[in-house]
């Protein structure tokens, strides 16, 4: 089947919803084109993708970006920690690390369904035990350099599709003590410089390709579930919990293993 504008569309849907919700856009965008026998658009769109959810995540915490460079100082949540900026800066050098040196291999040994499966299920199990037997007593404001260089380097394990970059990072958190709500706005700020660095290194493909009526309608509409992602998990996660993944996770994970061996 070619790369149609619906597709574009399609995927540009489960790019945003996925790279919030912690289910792992990269190993979505590898499966589902396997499953529906579309072909992989390649890495080239998946950067295009991502860079509408930077344009997500950049629109829907503005504030917070602003409070964090100190240009406004209206959230209580920047008030006592002036380090925070830095901590979010230092998070992300082993992830960028891990993309220079790893990356030929996320272009293609990493790109299979057999191995999306398992990282589906066996940290999305991660995500289920800390969300389950983690504190939960910490705001965002008593964020430490430990608690960085930890979430920091779990978010350079994201690099293999199925981990999930905001399920890894997530994980962390609540592992390290971090509430809910504070668990996952710590991960989308994260997001922000990585998601940025991943586009600007393709920016040359980009550009050639940028003009194509895909890549924009790609980009646009991950942009737009992106953001409702993101209104809906920081809603959803203060009133029940991350656990509900877990099992999404595990379903996605035994239909790929199934269909996998179907077609052998």
């Amino acid at each position: 089947m070619e790369h149609t504008l619906l597709f574009s569309l399609f995927l540009g849907i489960v790019q945003g919803l996925s790279e919030f919700l912690p289910i792992s856009s990269s190993g979505h965008l590898v499966v589902f084109p396997w499953i529906f026998d579309f072909p992989d658009p390649g890495l080239t769109f998946d950067v295009a993708l991502h860079a509408g959810t930077l344009l997500a995540v950049f629109s829907y915490f503005w504030r917070d970006w602003l409070n964090l460079f100190r240009f406004r100082t209206d959230m209580p949540e920047y008030s006592g920690n002036s380090k925070l900026l830095l901590f979010l800066i230092i998070a992300t050098i082993p992830g960028v690390c891990a993309g220079i040196l790893l990356e030929r291999w996320a272009e293609t040994i990493f790109r299979h369904p057999l191995l999306v499966a398992v990282t589906l299920f066996v940290f999305g199990l991660f995500l289920f035990l800390s969300d389950a037997l983690g504190k939960k007593t910490r705001a965002l404001g008593s964020s430490t350099l430990r608690d960085a260089l930890v979430i920091g380097s779990a978010q350079a394990l994201s690099l293999v599709p199925g981990v999930s970059r905001s399920g890894v990072t997530i994980t962390a958190a609540l592992s390290l003590g971090f509430d809910r709500v504070s668990a996952a706005r710590f991960s989308f700020l994260l997001s922000a410089p990585i998601i940025a660095g991943a586009v600007a290194s393709h920016a040359k493909d980009l550009i050639l390709v940028g003009t194509s009526p895909l890549f924009l309608v790609g980009a646009f509409s991950s942009a737009v579930s992106g953001y409702f992602a993101i209104s809906f998990l920081m809603r959803f996660v203060e009133r029940v919990s991350y656990r509900v993944f877990f099992w999404y996770r595990t379903a996605l994970a035994s239909a790929i293993l199934l269909l996998f061996f179907l077609r052998v």
